[in-house]
């Protein structure tokens, strides 16, 4: 059997950071909940049950946690950032896609949240 591809996920990530356009949110900061789907094109981890032979759940975490670090207005911004950041270090992956929730914006509402999802291939 040959595997041609295989995903690697992180859910529910939570980060409080310093993100927003309102000058209030950039002092004050907030929850943010970030969600990631890598796509890999090296499968041989599969057989060599290696670390060596896959992306490193911990530091694709340690990379979205510097990068939730640095503010940005945006979350688009910081969705791209992110993406570049994880294509810069991990040859293997192919395609990811981002999902980065500001769990209260204010804009008054209860229980609301807002998020952006971005997609990107190599």
């Amino acid at each position: 059997m040959k595997i041609d591809r295989y995903q690697i996920e992180l859910h529910d990530m939570h980060f409080y950071a310093h993100h927003g356009v309102m000058p209030q949110e950039r002092v004050v900061g907030a929850n943010f909940t970030v969600n990631i789907v890598l796509g890999v094109n090296d499968c041989s981890c599969a057989d060599s049950d290696s670390i060596e032979n896959t992306v490193s759940y911990a530091d694709v975490y340690n990379i979205i946690k510097r990068e939730m670090a640095q503010p940005s207005n945006l979350l688009e911004n910081l969705c791209k950032r992110v993406m570049v950041a994880l294509f810069d270090s991990f040859g293997t992956v192919e395609e990811i896609e981002i999902t980065i929730s500001k769990d209260t914006p204010p804009m008054g509402g209860d229980r609301l949240s807002a998020a952006v999802t971005m997609q990107a291939r190599r």
